[in-house]
């Protein structure tokens, strides 16, 4: 596997070969699995075949049970600069729902070590969890700003299809995902990290001033990233492409030196359909003059129409020709951007 990384790193250099790396991440699976020399032979494999910024954000996304004292201490030493930790939760009968391979006290020692190696550290939490009550909710969020780290992700329960956690609720061992709850809980969420001093900048992320993640903001903002192995995604601006999911047969393409890959050009509808989506997320919202620029006056005309009654709501803003959510709307963004978008070409 790390062969076939490095040969696609290669392959595919000239993919971005005018663009300044601003960030580099370890993500999807377990990268925490890797070795500090594999993960330092990809890093200088980037530097190799690209021009990177001179002081780049290099995260890598880890779980508890893989962090080690040995282990943060060997990553502290390498370009690795930034943690992205899966704790999710701090009580057991979470951990469990969530079929999560760590334990509380698991999670309380790896952020505890990783905070005496790294500044920047990001938590991931997941409220809307059955049977966690409102109580535990906060408990959660207060145990994670104990140990002093500068940004959290935190998402809401999703119960993916053919999973056991989907067995166990048709079965009536779990309870169903209350929306109401979690809902309640993406309120509290929200009032107790704002208390903390953290920015929040997009729909599931917080941060506090300079801990924004450079990554993710990137996806956002709509700029160009290239994703390295199985089910990778790509974007150039115009174009999206992802890479096979079946990791023997990533292999074997990228050893006959073929992508096993697909792409997708994206029209002007796609793109605008994107940035919306991704816009109304943000603290940066969605600009009326870039819609103007980029997509056309025939868009802005339609995003003003399709706004209005979630503007009568309170559920959207206009503040100088930017289109945002109201704290009300935060948590029902993704559906109000989906009646945002347009359906038929222009």
């Amino acid at each position: 596997m790390i062969a076939a990384l490095l040969r696609e790193i290669e392959i595919r250099k000239a993919e971005i070969q005018n663009e300044i790396i601003e960030t580099i991440y370890f993500g999807g699976g377990t990268p925490s699995v890797l070795s500090v020399d594999e993960i330092q032979l990809l890093i200088d494999a980037v530097y190799k075949y690209h021009t990177v910024a001179d002081s780049p954000e290099i995260t890598l996304e880890a779980n508890p049970d893989d962090l080690s004292e040995d282990k943060i201490i060997e990553l502290s030493k390498s370009p690795i600069n930034r943690l992205s930790i899966g704790v999710q939760s701090f009580f057991e009968k979470d951990l469990k729902l969530m079929n999560r391979a760590h334990n509380s006290k698991e999670a309380k020692e790896s952020l505890s070590l990783a905070m005496q190696y790294f500044d920047n550290i990001s938590v991931d939490l997941i409220y809307g969890v059955p049977d966690c009550t409102n109580q535990e909710w906060r408990e959660n969020i207060q145990t994670t700003l104990s140990f002093g780290v500068p940004h959290i992700s935190s998402y809401a329960l999703t119960v993916e299809p053919e999973t056991a956690l989907e067995r166990f609720i048709k079965k009536g061992v779990i309870k169903n995902v209350d929306d109401e709850k979690s809902e309640e809980q993406f309120n509290i969420l929200i009032d107790e990290l704002t208390k903390a001093n953290f920015v929040h900048y997009e729909t599931s992320n917080f941060g506090k001033e300079n801990f924004f993640s450079k990554n993710n903001s990137s996806y956002w903002l709509g700029k160009s990233y290239l994703g390295i192995g199985p089910s990778a995604h790509s974007f150039d601006g115009k174009q999206r492409s992802w890479n096979v999911q079946n990791n023997s047969t990533y292999i074997k393409s990228i050893a006959q030196n073929e992508l096993p890959i697909q792409r997708e050009m994206l029209s002007v509808t796609d793109r605008y359909n994107e940035y919306v989506m991704t816009g109304l997320r943000t603290i940066w919202g969605v600009s009326f003059n870039k819609i103007d620029v980029d997509f056309g006056a025939n868009y802005t005309k339609y995003l003003k129409m399709q706004s209005k009654k979630y503007i009568e709501q309170e559920l959207l803003y206009i503040e100088n020709r930017v289109l945002k959510t109201t704290p009300k709307g935060a948590f029902l963004v993704d559906g109000i951007a989906s009646d945002l978008f347009m359906i038929n070409l222009i």
